[in-house]
């Protein structure tokens, strides 16, 4: 099968570093993610988190458009009950206008009041569909984790990306309601978001593998931390809450040697139906997860758009 595959980066902050070197090295990522062949980056949005850099994804996707060339870069989302529905639209059709055919606008509906999600979500797609001042609309996406934003989006005839590293469980459900709730003959795209960890050994996909699961057990046990460096997980004396957290964050990823990971992948592909899957990789050292993101285009023989 053909698959497409593209990055989803949340610009995470190791222990000891900073957050402005994180979002560097988010923007050094996506130049070497258009080398190595990936069809679209995007970037996320997280407040308060010590884990995470992207506070404003709308400056970061205006960043990477600038110091890319034929990349698609969009938001992962934008979290839309957090602003004004005009302002969105007119923010990303500026680079849409600016950037044309390469802008994507990711939505996601937290940091608000739920209920209110559907028409603020809805005026979005109606002023960007509105051709004021000839500007490019961007291609829409919502972003989600359950039934209820997939069938939100089939029926108002955008795009969806089911993010399987938070709901593995119910991405089948979705994905199936998001394809068969499209009344509109309108040509959308679906995609699955899977965190992902590559490495050229199994041994050294482990050991990066214990970071990221040490850093999300704490996480869920509200603790807000940077991701831990290597020396730190393997001296780490794991708590019986953290250890039963782990099986349940396991299965949020495929992680091995190249061979094992494209296996997985292309099987996920396959069983949700979706030609594209967005791969997301947290690691303590930028150097590693730029390593990861390179065998996996390899292991899949990308090439870079002509």
């Amino acid at each position: 099968m053909t698959l497409r595959l593209s990055i989803l980066d949340q610009s995470p902050i190791p222990a000891g570093g900073a957050p402005a070197e994180a979002l560097i090295a988010t923007l050094q990522l996506a130049r070497s993610a258009e080398c190595f062949g990936y069809h679209r980056f995007w970037v996320a949005e997280h407040h308060g988190a010590a884990g995470f850099a992207g506070t404003a994804p709308e400056i970061m996707v205006a960043s990477l458009l600038e110091n890319t060339r034929r990349l698609r870069i969009g938001s992962g989302g934008v979290l839309l009950p957090r602003y004004e529905p005009r302002k969105v639209a007119e923010v990303f059709g500026v680079l849409g206008a600016l950037h044309p055919g390469r802008v994507d606008l990711g939505i996601g509906r937290a940091g608000g009041i739920a209920r209110d999600f559907p028409r603020r979500f809805a005026e979005v797609i109606d002023l960007l569909g509105k051709p004021y001042q000839g500007y490019t609309p961007p291609t829409v996406w919502l972003l989600g984790a359950g039934s209820g934003s997939a069938r939100l989006a089939g029926a108002l005839g955008t795009s969806y990306a089911f993010a399987h590293f938070l709901s593995p469980q119910l991405s089948t459900a979705a994905l199936d309601a998001f394809h068969g709730s499209s009344t509109l003959h309108v040509p959308t795209q679906s995609a699955l978001a899977v965190r992902v960890v590559v490495a050229d050994t199994e041994a050294k996909a482990q050991e990066l593998t214990a970071g990221f699961l040490l850093w999300r057990s704490r996480k869920d046990l509200g603790h807000n931390e940077p991701f831990p460096s290597p020396a730190t997980v393997r001296s780490h004396r794991w708590t019986a809450e953290e250890d039963a957290r782990v099986g349940h964050s396991s299965r949020q990823l495929a992680a091995g040697t190249p061979h094992q990971v494209k296996a997985a992948l292309i099987g996920l592909a396959r069983a949700h139906q979706v030609d594209e899957i967005i791969v997301n990789t947290l690691t303590h050292d930028p150097i590693d997860r730029l390593r990861s993101y390179e065998l996996l285009a390899e292991a899949f023989q990308l090439a870079p758009k002509a």
